[in-house]
Order: C-alpha cells, then structure tokens, then sequence
C-alpha cells in the first residue's frame, strides 16, 4: 500500500522529531505517518509531538498486549511492562470468569484479560472521569461496565467474594518524585494516577486491605510496584491474610506481588 502522505513528509518528520529530542525518530514518524489521513493532520500530529505530548496522546492509541488501546489527552497510558502484570494474572488463573481493574486508566489491563480469557464478567473503575470515558471505549465491546468513583467504593455490591481476578495498576510513585519524572508523564498525565503517596504505597494498602472481601476463593489481586517497594508491598498483602508471592521479568525489569485469597 502507497504512504498516505507524500515521501518528502516522511523526511521532514524524521528531522523535526530527531530536533525535538525524540531518540525513536524513525520510528515515532512511521507511526504517525501510518496513521494520519491528510498532510494537515500529519503536520498537525508532529507538531503536538515536538511539543512534548506523549505519542500515544498523538496517535490516540497505545499498543498494548497486541491490543490498539484507545488513549486521550489527560489520561495514563498503559506502559508495556505492565504485560508481565497480565501474563502472571493469566498464568495464576487461567479459567477466571469474573475479572476487575481497578485503577483502570484507559482499561488495557481489563480488555487485555478478557481477550486471553474469552467470554468473561470485565468490571473496571477509575476516580477520574476522563479515564472512565476512555475505558468504556476500550471495553465496551468485550461486554466489560466502567464504574467512576474512588477504588472499591466505585464497585456494584453483588461482586464481593466473586471476583477471581482483581487487577490494580495503582499509582506507586512517592510524592517527592513526581517531580523527577519525564515530563510527558508530569505534564501529560493525571497525578492521581502516579502520585502514591509518601512511600509511594498509599493507595496500594488500600487495595490490598479491600481485596480479601471482593476475592472468590482462590482469586488473585496483583499489584505492581517497584523493586525498592516491593518488601513492603508483600508485608502489606500478608498483614491482610493473603497468601503472598513477589514475582518478577528482568526483561521488563518489572515487579507485581500476587496476594490470594485461600
């Protein structure tokens, strides 16, 4: 298939992108240049990006588990480390039927579940409603409901003791470093969904206080967390009666304790 925009577009997208500082230039423009429909919004879309707006907000979608999941301006996009967070979900319940993600952001961990999973009870919540929105979109065609409110607060009563996957990308940054981080998550992103408090494992021990009611015997919740956390993370998980397990990818250099409920 021919480029859908002229191939001198293609170089100066290259230029403009490398100029900004992008150091995936190549292939930061082949994307948008496989996904703008006119030279207009493919000027329009590299200029947005030279200005520092994330790529996924560019293109309007993140890749995710082989998954385009729908992102907008304003809402967390799903990182790619997080794949090990579902891989570990699958791999400890391979037959759930009732799944949760909480703190669901876009909903990448719910839609990529019920894809691995097939025909499944997809429940997810966010406290901010741009994610909300952004989730229905991501959801809706794998049957999945959105709730907007604050953890499990936001969840309908009739899935305590039900739910054999519970998901929660919580925030886990400590407060004192938001600030050091890149600014397309500072300036892009929502700080409710890095910001987690002063040892970054606020909402975290919320999570994992919570859990044991909403869990079906045998279910799981799986949080990731940095490596530095992940100690108190696993006590955290203990401390409420969850058998508890620290896993680990050095390939993603990502960490998700797994807590179920026996």
């Amino acid at each position: 298939m021919p480029p859908l925009v002229p191939a001198p577009s293609r170089d100066s997208a290259v230029a403009a992108l490398r100029a900004a500082g992008c150091v995936f230039a190549e292939d930061e423009a082949e994307l948008i240049l496989t996904t703008a429909r006119t030279p207009d919004e493919l000027a329009a879309m590299v200029e947005r990006r030279v200005a520092g707006l994330p790529l996924e907000h560019v293109l309007g979608w993140a890749e995710f588990r082989g998954l385009r999941i729908q992102v907008a301006p304003g809402v967390f996009v799903p990182r790619r480390r997080t794949e090990f967070l579902v891989d570990r979900a699958l791999a400890r319940a391979p037959h759930a039927r009732v799944v949760v993600d909480l703190c669901c952001g876009s909903g990448a961990l719910g839609a990529a579940l019920a894809a691995a999973l097939g025909p499944v009870e997809l429940h997810a919540a966010d406290i901010d409603p741009a994610a909300v929105r952004c989730a229905r979109r991501n959801v809706a065609g794998r049957g999945g409901q959105v709730y907007t409110g604050d953890l499990f607060e936001a969840l309908p009563a009739a899935l305590r003791g039900r739910v054999d996957i519970l998901a929660a990308n919580v925030p886990y940054v400590p407060t004192e470093e938001v600030a050091l981080l890149p600014s397309e998550a500072r300036d892009h992103e929502p700080l409710t969904a890095l910001d987690g408090g002063a040892d970054g494992l606020d909402v975290l021990r919320r999570v994992a206080a919570g859990a044991p009611g909403w869990l079906a015997p045998g279910g799981v919740l799986l949080v990731e967390t940095s490596e530095r956390q992940a100690p108190t993370a696993v006590d955290a998980f203990t401390r409420v009666g969850l058998t508890t397990e620290l896993t680990v990818s050095e390939e993603w250099h990502a960490h998700v304790v797994i807590g179920t409920r026996t």
